[in-house]
């Protein structure tokens, strides 16, 4: 962890945290307190879905795995078409293989007829891409289809948007070893992650519920920057 290694426009420092935290604050936050993996899905996917409406107004295409990272990917491509957007999902999977939240975020999605991909050289040219492959959890390189995936979006020369970690990139140390999605914006989740330094233009922080008491019971510093936000402008603190 790096206490205050960012800042809000408001001037609020927020920590950094590596992958291990990250998954000691879903732990507690999940386990202890009841917040459930739909929930935050649920402000993963609404948050991002308003970032890529910032973008121009052309076709989008979601990638999505088959972790929480990409069931906020279903969740926010549902949230676009409920707003008119033309999207398309491709999932590094069969759909069959889904489970869970990710399985009942395609439910509903197959349920109102959107589009289902898992080849996007089926897809015409995106004006945007929301990577919503895998988050923090990353180890290692990309295989299969998620760096056959990576690959496809670097040559479609659009604009990206990642949700909490780039694919390809470890969320603690920032490595790239192998195929890696170079974002033009990232929303970050809860807190940022401390691989994420170098690797982003545009960088955000999205609220997915997480009470500050979670933080407190691991001793990262408590902090509430969004004020009446849902996601907040990150700016790195340069030691």
């Amino acid at each position: 962890m790096r206490p205050n290694a960012y800042r809000t426009p408001d001037g609020v420092g927020v920590p950094a945290v590596t992958a291990d935290e990250m998954r000691d604050v879903d732990r507690i936050a999940t386990e202890d307190l009841g917040l459930s993996l739909a929930q935050m899905v649920e402000h993963a996917g609404r948050t991002l879905a308003r970032h890529a409406l910032e973008f121009d107004g052309g076709p989008i295409v979601v990638l999505a795995g088959g972790g929480g990272n990409g069931s906020g990917g279903l969740a926010c491509a549902r949230h676009l078409v409920n707003r008119g957007r033309p999207v398309t999902v491709v999932l590094d999977r069969d759909p069959a293989d889904l489970e869970d939240v990710a399985a009942s975020q395609h439910g509903i999605l197959d349920a109102m007829n959107v589009p289902v991909r898992v080849d996007a050289d089926e897809v015409p040219g995106p004006s945007l891409v929301v990577d919503a492959l895998v988050g923090y959890g990353l180890e290692g390189t990309p295989r299969g289809t998620a760096a056959s995936l990576v690959e496809w979006v670097n040559r479609s020369g659009a604009d990206v948007l990642a949700l909490d970690v780039p694919t390809g990139t470890n969320a603690t140390t920032g490595e790239t070893p192998g195929v890696a999605i170079d974002p033009d914006r990232t929303l970050t989740l809860a807190l940022p992650k401390t691989g994420l330094d170098e690797t982003v233009d545009e960088f955000f922080l999205g609220d997915v519920g997480i009470p500050p008491l979670v933080y407190d019971r691991l001793e990262i510093p408590s902090v509430v920057p969004f004020g009446r936000a849902f996601s907040v402008a990150l700016e790195r603190v340069r030691e």
